[in-house]
């Protein structure tokens, strides 16, 4: 949830972590620090609210030092204050550590530390680490042929007696050439420069610095100098890792020229699910085709039943593939939150395979929902977008998104990558079994005329513009659609609820007069999804409905629909699509409809309150 940066090099740290943390901002927002080693001591510098708010207090001119750390900060134990933001500070200020996660057994080390005589000064988890690790250092014996195995051994003392996620990167005063950082269900990776070396919690602050990369794993601790680093296993001691390149481009994570990341991703559509299908789509076999499943095709067909996990944006993705995989595979799909499913004990059957979707592959209930499934023995597969993530290494397989980095908070391109891969993975399930050669050809051809059709319901943006300002006031919307386009109901209201903060909810355009009706009135819009399709004239129905109780219209429609225009107070249009790749398409003006709304009521559309990018915690 939190964005840890560190620098290990010979030039001064600061303007990389100020610029790295300044591209973390969307993991949390609530406080940002940085520490610098100076030498003989360890200087640290805290700010409540965003990046600009530490860069002030920095100032113009960046303090000397070659070895850093930096943090921003999503609160979870104790309020963002400056007290609370990280770095924190540990024993006599000996160490010094960021932190991301939340320790489980904080209280009772806590207790124990204070009978030690250590005092605290924050209401974090985090600190708890900060004093254990020096009180590793007392026990701890010194090495003089190897003076940094007192430090690293003092760590894996420590981290030894927590209980709960952690990615760490910690400095010590008295030994100023070094960084230590280890990893338990919280993502770190290293950036490995020429006489400098870097560590994030994602690639993002890294490119444009290098080109190599490590992906660290669970229970690894690595160790590093501007002379070098080494990784240590827990149980293995020092280990090989790859070092793997980055693909991730400095431009990747630039505006480049949009006032927003959300917008730029919402422009960057066609090209994300161009990305998502090349080298996907068997012309021959008219099939699709994955890399990464580690099935066989014997071991697909004795598939019985999918069960498909995620949360909030993923959630409503997979419910998307429900409709998708049912239709074309006939192959029963469950769809479940993870956060509930991790704590459930459902019947699953041995012939089930379970997919977690996750835009990062660090979302805490969808791992903890994977990781638990495979415990009890089924396959597991991961959809998510990050190569070397938590998800990516705990399942048995899985299909990368290629969406590029996604900075926004409100997921955009990587909610209609994850239905593209589905709609694949349903063409791949259902030429397995019984659809025919000429529906796959088909189903291929309207895949490949997706990333054109999404391009030509951008051009609505003007459309939707002057729709956000007529309704930007209202405190209530409603969200209708049947078939696939109700997960698209959900998903639209989603993020109006996420980046504008007006209550909106989402429904099957069918259930409307089984309660929510109730609220309809002239105040409150009710967003229709409504192109040509199997249920059309059920929710033209729908939409008279609610023109008689005098509650306003706005209709997503197909392109020349006299019916809707007749009914509707206000029509976005779009171009026909067919049923598969018809949400992928619908939502598109609903996303810019959430971008308009918010910027007019002065909401910040990258960074909505109380949220964050990954949810990292539970």
């Amino acid at each position: 949830m939190c964005g840890i940066v560190g620098y290990v090099g010979a030039t001064d740290a600061e303007p990389f972590l100020v610029d790295g943390l300044r591209r973390l901002e969307y993991r949390g927002y609530d406080s940002s620090g940085v520490a610098i080693h100076c030498g003989e001591s360890i200087h640290v510098t805290r700010a409540v609210g965003r990046i600009q708010a530490l860069a002030d207090r920095l100032g113009p001119t960046p303090r000397s030092g070659a070895v850093g750390l930096g943090h921003t900060r999503w609160a979870t134990h104790g309020p963002p204050t400056e007290t609370n933001a990280h770095p924190h500070v540990g024993g006599d200020g000996e160490v010094v550590l960021v932190h991301n996660g939340v320790i489980e057994n904080f209280q009772e080390l806590k207790d124990q530390l204070t009978a030690k005589g250590y005092s605290f000064k924050s209401a974090t988890d985090s600190e708890v680490i900060a004093h254990l690790i020096a009180e590793g250092l007392k026990v701890t014996p010194d090495n003089l042929d190897q003076p940094n195995t007192k430090y690293v051994t003092a760590v894996q003392w420590a981290i030894a007696q927590l209980r709960g996620t952690y990615g760490l990167a910690v400095l010590f005063r008295d030994r100023p050439g070094l960084m230590v950082a280890a990893r338990f269900g919280s993502p770190l990776v290293l950036g490995v420069g020429r006489g400098e070396f870097f560590v994030a919690s994602d690639a993002s602050p890294i490119a444009g610095r290098t080109d190599r990369i490590v992906y660290l794993a669970d229970h690894q601790v690595a160790v590093l100098t501007k002379d070098g680093f080494s990784v240590l296993h827990k149980d293995q001691g020092k280990i090989r890792v790859d070092i793997q390149p980055l693909s991730v481009e400095s431009n990747d994570v630039d505006l480049a020229g949009f006032p927003h990341y959300m917008l730029k991703e919402i422009h960057e559509q066609p090209e994300s699910l161009r990305n998502a299908m090349r080298g996907r789509l068997d012309d021959e076999n008219a099939t699709a085709v994955f890399g990464g499943l580690n099935m066989t095709p014997q071991q697909i067909r004795t598939v019985r039943r999918i069960i498909l996990t995620g949360c909030g944006t993923s959630w409503h993705s997979a419910l998307v593939g429900e409709y998708m995989i049912e239709e074309l595979a006939r192959i029963p799909v469950s769809v479940e939150y993870a956060s509930e499913l991790r704590y459930r004990n459902p019947p699953i059957e041995n012939d089930t395979l379970v997919f977690g979707i996750t835009q990062s592959g660090e979302t805490a209930d969808t791992l903890a929902a994977i990781r638990e499934t495979k415990r009890k023995g089924h396959r597991t597969l991961a959809i998510n977008n990050v190569v070397g993530s938590s998800i990516a290494q705990a399942a048995d397989g899985g299909i990368y998104l290629h969406a590029g980095p996604e900075i926004g908070v409100a997921s955009t391109k990587a909610y209609t990558s994850q239905c593209c891969v589905l709609a694949m993975l349903a063409l791949y399930f259902g030429r397995m079994r019984h659809l025919s050669f000429e529906s796959g050809q088909r189903i291929i051809e309207e895949l490949r005329m997706l990333p054109n059709a999404v391009a030509e319901a951008l051009r609505c943006d003007a459309t939707v513009k002057e729709i956000a300002a007529k309704y930007h006031e209202a405190s209530t919307f409603l969200y209708l659609g049947r078939q696939y386009n109700f997960p698209t109901a959900l998903e639209g209201a989603l993020k109006l609820k996420e980046i504008s903060y007006i209550h909106a909810e989402g429904y099957p355009a069918a259930e409307m007069k089984h309660g929510p009706i109730a609220l309809v009135d002239e105040h409150t819009p009710s967003v229709f999804i409504v192109p040509k399709g199997t249920t059309y004239d059920k929710v033209l129905a729908n939409m008279e409905e609610v023109k008689a109780r005098g509650g306003p219209i706005i209709a997503i429609a197909s392109q020349d629909d006299p019916q809707v225009q007749k009914i509707a107070d206000d029509v976005i249009t779009i171009p026909d699509a067919p049923g598969l790749t018809q949400p992928i398409v619908s939502i598109v003006p609903l996303q810019l409809l959430s971008y308009h709304i918010a910027l007019l009521r002065g909401c910040d559309v990258d960074k909505p309150r109380n949220l964050a990018k990954s949810v990292t915690v539970e």
